[in-house]
């Protein structure tokens, strides 16, 4: 991992875990805070409001360890980095906000159905309305940090903060609807927001679980991608594009193709190339591999089966056994065939002779259907 990305990885972490302790201590502080209150005051709703600003430690907890382990560095036993990490925790937290929704509206239905009315008093209001504005100051502050460090685990979390937030609400609007003769009004508001905190739970869930399940950049991302890797000179298309998300960060496999007779060394300055703009071009984009194909294996033939170069050599040997000494031999696997170009030092020999040569060594290889074009070239032997 190189030098830039390391230091903002670090930041990240800190960020995350800053605020996940910051929200720790306000949920240790809320909890205590509604429990007493829902206590002395006689207000059922804000007792359970209590036990579940509790359970936000658990969550506090999770997104700690993540943060933690997301931003170290590749290793043996997570060569592609630890990203994933983030990525479960916002899975994990997606199916608590789905499980604290249900248990909203769970609580309600067994309230009307048991006819427990609460009868709070003022001190259960000023507790309720402490905790909307601690629990929203939380949203704000944590997801101004997720959108600045670009972290979806944050973000849940946030979103996490805004949940109990409206169930404060929900309590507050029960408490005062008790207070003012409509005992029903809180139950029916908890049902309309456990559906709405069961919404959040259902989209951090599932983009989480697309991640895990390796799901592709967004279409426009893929889209810039193509055009990045086209504009590279030396590609000449693109067989095969595949992306996917590793927590805040992505991947990305592509073939190219470029000209068939190409240096290995141009080809592999092509691939840099590659990886350099598509990562410019798409900024979560941190790991690329590319594949450099010489032709359209997808259509043609496959060169799977041939010899390599060794064993291909030893036949060209017995095919050619009077070859001059100083040649070179270059092969090109196409088209199911190996093409031949042999160079031969210069010689005193004629236009004539020259395509003899190469006639009769193509003739030579007819009968083996595995090579293919014979090119003959001759060089000037350095002083």
């Amino acid at each position: 991992m190189n030098d830039v990305t390391t230091p903002v990885l670090e930041e990240r972490s800190r960020a995350s875990q800053r605020v996940t302790l910051i929200g720790a201590v306000v949920n240790l502080l809320l909890s205590g805070l509604k429990l007493v209150a829902g206590w002395l005051a006689g207000s059922a709703a804000l007792v359970a409001d209590g036990i579940h600003s509790l359970s936000d430690l658990l969550s506090d907890a999770l997104v700690w360890f993540a943060a933690h382990h997301a931003a170290q560095e590749p290793d043996e036993e997570h060569p592609y980095g630890h990203g994933r990490f983030e990525t479960a925790a916002t899975l994990g937290l997606g199916i608590l906000l789905g499980l604290v929704a249900l248990g909203i509206v769970w609580d309600a239905v067994l309230r009307v159905s048991k006819g427990d009315y609460p009868s709070p008093g003022a001190l259960a209001v000023w507790a309720a309305a402490i905790s909307i504005l601690a629990k929203e100051a939380l949203y704000w502050y944590t997801i101004v940090t997720a959108r600045r460090v670009n972290s979806k685990m944050l973000a849940a979390n946030a979103w996490h903060h805004r949940s109990d937030a409206i169930s404060s609400i929900v309590v507050l609007l029960g408490i005062l609807g008790a207070m003012a003769g409509w005992p029903y009004l809180d139950a029916v508001a908890a049902v309309v927001v456990g559906a709405m905190v069961a919404k959040i739970g259902w989209d951090l869930g599932w983009e989480a679980m697309q991640e895990l399940v390796d799901a592709a950049l967004d279409p426009e991302q893929v889209r810039a991608a193509e055009v990045a890797i086209c504009s590279v000179d030396g590609v000449r298309s693109i067989h095969m594009l595949r992306t996917r998300r590793q927590g805040h960060q992505a991947a990305a496999d592509v073939h190219v193709q470029v000209d068939p007779r190409l240096s290995v060394s141009e080809g592999h300055m092509i691939s840099i190339a590659v990886e350099e703009r598509l990562k410019e071009a798409v900024e979560v984009i941190n790991d690329v591999t590319v594949h450099i194909d010489p032709e359209n294996d997808e259509d043609g033939p496959p060169c799977r089966d041939l010899p390599l170069r060794s064993e291909a050599l030893d036949l060209l040997r017995g095919y050619w056994p009077n070859l001059p000494e100083g040649h070179d031999i270059v092969l090109h696997y196409l088209s199911g065939r190996i093409d031949v170009d042999l160079e031969l030092p210069l010689a005193r020999c004629d236009r004539d002779e020259a395509v003899a040569l190469r006639e009769s060594l193509q003739q030579a290889l007819e009968v083996d259907p595995r090579f293919g074009d014979v090119h003959v070239k001759y060089r000037v032997a350095a002083p």
